[in-house]
C-alpha cells in the first residue's frame, strides 16, 4: 500500500472517484507472467547444465527473455506478440546452446521451436485477486485493456473458460491492431482518442487512470504523456523482483516515474475504490439531510 501519511487531515490515497474509465496493461498485472512464462520456458531450463544459474533462479531466464522480446518488439513492431514469443525463445535456446536435434523428450523440442509458447498468453493463470477485483472496479468506471499481446491470445484469456472469464471489458485495444507495442506514445494515443470518441471519456480532463505494473513500458510513457497512473507492484518495489518491468530505484532516481498510487494488489486497489466511493456516498447523503433540515428549519 501506499506510504502516504494517514491522518484525517490529508488521506492516506489521492482521490479515486473523479475518474470514469480505467485502462490496465494485462500481462504482470492482471495475468501472471512471470509464472506462466516460466512454466513455458521449463524445457528450456531443464535442458542446461545442472550448474547453470537460471536452474536455480529462474527469473535470470525471465528477464534475459524480456530483454530480447523487448528489442524484437521495437525493432519489428508489425511482428505479432505469438511470434515475438517463439523467435524469441528461438534465440534464447541459440545462446544458451541449446539443439533441438540433440534432444530425446519431443514434447520438449517441440515446446522449444516455439509450438507451446505461442499459444501461452491465452492460458497463463489470472492472480487470484484479479477478475474479483475486476468486477468490483467495474461498477464504478470503464475497463478498458491496453496490451502489447496479439488479438487471438488476449481474445482466448478474456473468452470464456480462459483466465479472466468472469470479467467484463469494455474495449481492447491491442499492439497488433495499433501497429506499434508500448512503450511506443503511439499506443497511448490510440488510447485516448478511442475512449473519448467510443466513451466521451477525456484524458485531457483527468477522467481517464492507467492501472499497470511494468515501470518502463506503462508509467514512464504515462508520466512523459501526462497520463496519471496507478502501479500495482506486485513485488516489483523490492530489489530482488527488479529486471522484468524496470529498474524501481533507478526509474524514480531518474525522475521517470510519476504514478500517485502504489498497491501490491488489483484486489487492494479494488478496495480502496470501494472504500472512496462509500464515503463518498454517504458525505453526499449527509448533506443532503443537513440541507433538508436546514430548509424545514427555515
Amino acid at each position: 500500500m501506499s506510504s502516504s501519511s494517514s491522518s484525517p487531515a490529508k488521506p492516506a490515497h489521492p482521490d479515486l472517484t473523479g475518474f470514469r474509465a480505467l485502462s490496465f496493461d494485462c500481462y504482470g498485472t492482471l495475468i501472471d507472467w512471470e509464472a506462466g512464462l516460466q512454466a513455458d520456458l521449463s524445457p528450456l531450463l531443464a535442458a542446461l547444465p545442472p550448474t547453470h544459474p537460471w536452474r536455480a533462479t529462474p527469473l535470470l531466464a525471465l528477464q534475459h527473455f524480456n530483454a530480447l522480446s523487448e528489442h524484437l518488439e521495437q525493432a519489428q513492431p508489425a511482428l505479432a506478440y505469438d511470434d515475438i514469443l517463439a523467435e524469441s525463445l528461438r534465440l534464447l535456446a541459440a545462446e544458451q546452446g541449446v539443439r533441438l536435434d540433440e534432444l530425446d523428450d519431443e514434447e520438449a523440442a517441440a515446446a522449444l521451436r516455439g509450438e507451446r509458447i505461442r499459444d501461452g498468453p491465452g492460458r497463463w493463470p489470472a492472480f487470484a485477486d484479479t477478475v474479483a477485483g475486476l468486477r468490483t472496479l467495474g461498477r464504478h468506471y470503464r475497463l478498458v485493456v491496453l496490451s502489447n499481446v496479439d488479438e487471438a491470445n488476449i481474445g482466448r484469456a478474456a473468452g470464456p473458460g480462459g483466465p479472466l472469464a468472469g470479467a467484463r471489458f469494455d474495449a481492447v485495444y491491442t499492439a497488433q491492431a495499433i501497429g506499434s507495442y508500448k512503450p511506443s506514445a503511439a499506443n497511448f494515443r490510440f488510447l485516448f482518442e478511442r475512449v473519448r470518441r467510443e466513451f466521451g471519456v477525456d484524458k485531457e480532463k483527468g477522467e481517464l487512470l492507467h492501472v499497470a505494473r511494468s515501470l518502463t513500458a506503462d508509467h514512464v510513457p504515462a508520466k512523459e504523456l501526462g497520463l496519471r497512473s496507478v502501479w500495482i507492484a506486485r513485488g516489483g518495489d523490492r530489489p530482488e523482483n527488479y529486471g522484468t518491468g524496470g529498474d524501481y530505484a533507478k526509474l524514480k532516481a531518474e525522475g521517470k516515474l510519476g504514478f500517485e498510487w502504489t498497491f501490491q494488489t488489483i484486489g487492494e486497489f479494488a478496495e480502496e475504490v470501494e472504500r472512496q466511493f462509500a464515503a463518498k456516498k454517504k458525505k453526499e447523503e449527509t448533506q443532503a439531510e443537513e440541507g433538508v433540515g436546514q430548509q424545514a428549519g427555515r
